[in-house]
């Protein structure tokens, strides 16, 4: 007993003794200049996100998109801006004497230093603002989890250095931003928004009882979890008991395991177009209206939503403003009616269909080859080409016959725009598609053929509405803006002032397109409004897309598959959308166009009362009082070109038809006295000239009088093969 006693004793005094010397530790410590530490204004101005955030040109958020993938932060949460429960539980859990301490709390020291002699458990000494001081000090930070003895002590003195530079408010406010609660959640806007899908004024006592329990053991079971957000809620002495608490414990962790999924957001396509490089933290401004983004959203979704039953799932909406080209909305895909929801379809490529036609007959009429007056034979129509016969056919599967060009592009009508590119010629079509930004035509005129006044190129809506935002500007092109921060490209003229009003005029005009809409239809606004339809092959793809005064609209409708729908014409499927979001951006008066210089009126008469007689609008210098049909001298003026062979046509010699009988006619229009040379050498001369075709690759040039180059083709022959017998 003795010598138990005699041991106690060396046990009692060894303790004192220590007790001693922890006591001289923390006052030299209490004596020692603080580390630098920041103000707590430069703590908060260096804080950012770890998203990216857009705005749109009010600056309301958009979008968040995070960046940062090492931390998950919200934006800063001022102390005002949090829950008056989660104040009360953090400091009930960290930091019971928080209000009374002025940096370091001497009773929680003086207990964690017995509890250590005893081996016993007990909570740590340190303070909120010793912790706090640990999160914005690098050289105070734990390392692998402890702390230094010398870490211990600058933690110590910084600590109370900092309560006598910031306020208790400001050091609870910057606590709670910069702590880390569960994985990379940093902060109480990540832990608020991603585990209870509330901002953090919202949280409730139980709420804020296990986020106050993550901060001690951000990664514990859910079990150790709740067990701790039930002795801090009894600390609260909250009215809530812990019954149920395990579940709701179970439930926010659940949340943060699928965090990582993105919600449906407005604008997603858009804003891959503006995040290209974006920092953490970085507030995007930009050109898009909240407002009208969520309207073309919902309209685009429920129109679709009436045509689920005809194989629709996708549609696309743009709109831009005609002076700056920014983008005011910009909706890529219909959302979750979508199987291809990821897609964007305003840069997706899909067939052009009818709205490749103004661009067409606005050349026509730059080259004084057509007025909006001409008239053009819708008739049955056989074209040979390189791939074979190709015979148009209008939508309606009639002929109108005689219509003027006002009728042809208003009403739609394939088979005068087939005549009109035969006039035109693709390759100079191409080349003005591409000027204007449609630059998916990669491949040159004669690889679309005649076609492609029918559409059948892949465009982009983006590009699409940007070059009928041209036609609304007089000729001038520039790229659509997507930043506010951004100048405003300068306009290139690509066509001009004349043509371009002439066109809107006829897009304008519901007269003109009654012949296939009617007078009144989806493309009718009460306001002035040019606009145009498409239909790709097989309905595939639906296009309307128009220009007020002040806006140009596109959208698209179709799948993304590429399937066709049933029974869904561009006046059915777009139009009805492009109506209501025109109708909702348009809010001013739209009033027609002013006549640019250049431009004249005439009173026109049409032959045998084709049409009825109007006032029309003329490129000066092509004025016509009366109109008739095309005769073989308007053929004549026509520009110069070569009608057969087609670029790139194939010809295969019959070895059962004497060589004598074969021949191939090469024929031109619109010259007088041309010149035909085949692989650099003169054959002849003529509006067509027989060719005894010869095996092997060529080049056929046609000359004018004077010997320059008016076009040339390529084509190839293919020899023949002797049969068994006979004599070569």
């Amino acid at each position: 007993m003795r010598r138990t006693c005699s041991a106690c004793s060396r046990m009692r005094h060894s303790r004192l003794s220590m007790r001693s010397k922890w006591g001289v530790a923390v006052f030299a410590l209490a004596t020692l200049p603080a580390w630098a530490l920041p103000t707590f204004e430069a703590v908060k101005a260096d804080w950012h996100s770890s998203d990216a955030v857009l705005l749109d040109r009010h600056g309301v958020e958009i979008q968040r998109v995070r960046v940062d993938m090492k931390q998950r932060r919200g934006d800063w949460v001022t102390l005002v801006e949090t829950s008056p429960a989660l104040r009360h539980a953090l400091v009930v859990s960290e930091d019971k004497r928080f209000y009374a301490h002025s940096g370091i709390d001497w009773s929680a020291v003086a207990a964690a230093a017995w509890g250590n002699l005893w081996s016993s458990k007990t909570r740590g000494a340190s303070t909120l603002t010793m912790q706090l001081v640990g999160l914005i000090d690098e050289d105070l930070r734990r390392d692998q989890g402890r702390r230094s003895f010398w870490q211990k002590a600058g933690q110590s003195v910084s600590a109370r250095s900092l309560e006598h530079d910031w306020s208790k408010a400001q050091i609870l406010e910057a606590y709670l931003n910069l702590v880390s609660f569960r994985g990379e959640l940093v902060g109480l806007s990540a832990v608020s928004t991603t585990l209870f899908g509330k901002l953090p004024a919202g949280l409730n006592a139980r709420e804020s009882a296990i986020a106050a329990a993550l901060i001690r053991a951000p990664n514990a079971s859910s079990d150790r979890v709740t067990d701790r957000a039930c002795v801090i809620l009894k600390d609260m002495k909250a009215r809530d008991d812990c019954g149920g608490l395990r579940g709701e414990t179970q439930l926010a962790l659940a949340r943060k395991a699928v965090s990582d999924v993105q919600p449906e957001s407005l604008a997603p396509h858009f804003a891959r177009q503006v995040l290209v490089g974006a920092k953490a933290g970085q507030r995007i401004p930009t050109t898009l209206d909240a407002g009208l983004q969520r309207f073309a959203n919902q309209t685009l979704r429920r129109h679709l939503l009436e045509l689920s039953q005809r194989n629709v799932q996708d549609g696309a909406v743009i709109v831009l403003d005609n002076a700056s080209g920014d983008v005011l909305a910009w909706v890529g895909s219909s959302g979750g009616l979508s199987r291809a929801r990821d897609v964007d379809t305003v840069v997706a490529l899909r067939q052009a269909g009818s709205t490749l036609k103004p661009f067409l007959y606005q050349l026509a009429l730059e080259g004084r080859w057509l007025t909006a007056a001409s008239l053009l034979d819708d008739a049955p129509l056989d074209l040979q080409t390189a791939s074979g016969l190709y015979m148009p056919q209008n939508y309606a599967r009639d002929f109108k016959g005689p219509v003027s060009v006002r009728t042809a592009l208003a009403s739609s009508l394939n088979v005068p725009a087939v005549r009109a590119i035969e006039i035109v010629t693709p390759n100079r079509l191409r080349d003005r598609l591409y000027a204007l930004g449609l630059t998916s035509l990669s491949e040159a005129g004669d690889y679309y053929g005649y076609s492609l006044s029918l559409g059948a190129a892949d465009v982009r809506l983006v590009d699409l509405a940007n070059a009928y935002r041209a036609l609304a500007d007089g000729g001038v092109v520039s790229p659509p803006r997507v930043r506010r921060d951004a100048p405003v490209a300068p306009g290139k003229r690509i066509t001009d002032a004349g043509t371009s009003f002439i066109i809107a005029d006829i897009l304008s005009d519901r007269t003109a397109r009654s012949r296939t809409f009617g007078l009144e239809s989806a493309l009718a606004t009460r306001y002035w409004s040019a606009v145009k339809t498409g239909t790709s092959k097989d309905m595939r793809d639906n296009w309307t897309v128009g220009f007020s005064r002040n806006y140009t609209v596109g959208v698209w409708v179709g799948n993304a598959s590429g399937e066709p729908m049933w029974d869904v014409s561009g006046m059915h499927g777009a139009a009805p959308v492009w109506l209501a979001v025109m109708n909702r951006v348009q809010q001013s008066p739209s009033r027609p166009p002013a006549p640019p210089p250049g431009v004249t009126a005439q009173r026109v008469v049409f032959e045998n009362g084709v049409e009825a007689t109007r006032q029309e609008w003329f490129v000066k210098g092509t004025e016509r009082g009366e109109v008739r049909l095309a005769t073989a001298a308007d053929v004549r003026s026509s520009p110069a070109r070569i009608v057969n062979p087609a670029n790139g046509a194939i010809y295969a010699l019959d070895p059962d038809i004497p060589s004598q009988s074969q021949r191939i006619m090469f024929r031109a229009e619109g010259v007088s006295g041309g010149n035909w040379w085949l692989d650099g050498k003169r054959i002849g001369s003529g509006a067509s000239l027989g060719w005894f075709p010869w095996p092997g690759r060529h080049l056929l040039q046609l000359r004018n009088a004077g010997g320059a180059l008016v076009e040339e083709r390529r084509f190839e022959v293919r020899g023949a093969v002797l049969k068994p017998g006979r004599k070569p």
